[in-house]
């Protein structure tokens, strides 16, 4: 849980990721058409990944706990609380409070 909580911290927009997970890439589109450029963990190439998908699955409540969002540090949540976000009007100003964009 502490690396989780490190790297979350690292950037202003964490991804915690599978490579082979659909939903995971449509989030990080999501934020590269936005003109986010967000640190992106993939966790099935990660020596640590299997510790840190428990870490996250404890922190969201839910199995497979990706993609995991970190703004600013915090935790959003998975696809849909992104989606609402976004739909909402939400995304964008949360992104540019956090840095990872600025117009």
């Amino acid at each position: 849980m502490d690396r989780v909580r490190r790297l979350a911290s690292q950037r202003a927009v964490v991804v915690f990721s599978l490579s082979s997970c659909c939903m995971c890439h449509t989030i990080k589109r999501l934020f590269c058409e936005l003109g986010v450029n967000p640190a992106v963990h993939e966790l099935d190439e990660d020596p640590k990944g299997k510790d840190m998908e428990r870490a996250l699955a404890n922190m969201l409540g839910r199995s497979p706990p990706v993609p995991a969002v970190f703004i600013g540090g915090n935790l959003v949540g998975p696809t849909d609380e992104v989606m609402a976000l976004h739909l909402g009007g939400k995304l964008v100003p949360l992104l540019r409070n956090a840095g990872a964009i600025w117009l």
